[in-house]
């Protein structure tokens, strides 16, 4: 299994910037997508961002020109910068990897998750 660590979240006001990162660890062989999704109370998840092990990006329209996905692939770890936050920037923001784990002499496709942490925009 691979286990995602989340960090950055907190209380920012309208207009500010937060980072957010995450760090897998775990048996990976390989790590693929990987990516940030939130939701906010009463909402669905939805994808914020993410990024493929080849750098390629893929943004939710609401956050296009605001926010930026990277990753390092030599630490596992993908982070999310975050600008111009709006009000309706504020949900749980998760990290999701998908990614190969071997052990065993076994290797299986695996999708986690982190537990989420919070981002609040508020004057």
């Amino acid at each position: 299994q691979v286990q995602l660590v989340e960090s950055g979240g907190g209380l920012v006001q309208p207009g500010g910037s937060l980072r957010l990162s995450c760090a897998a660890s775990g048996r990976i062989n390989r790590l693929n997508a990987m990516g940030w999704y939130r939701q906010a109370p009463g909402k669905q998840r939805e994808l914020v961002a993410a990024i493929t092990s080849g750098g390629s990006t893929n943004y939710a329209d609401s956050v296009k020109g605001r926010f930026i996905i990277s990753r390092d692939n030599a630490k596992n770890t993908v982070s999310l910068q975050m600008n111009s936050l709006k009000p309706e920037d504020t949900a749980v923001y998760h990290c999701n990897a998908q990614a190969v784990v071997c052990g065993n002499s076994r290797c299986s496709e695996t999708d986690s998750w982190g537990q989420g942490t919070q981002v609040t925009v508020a004057a």
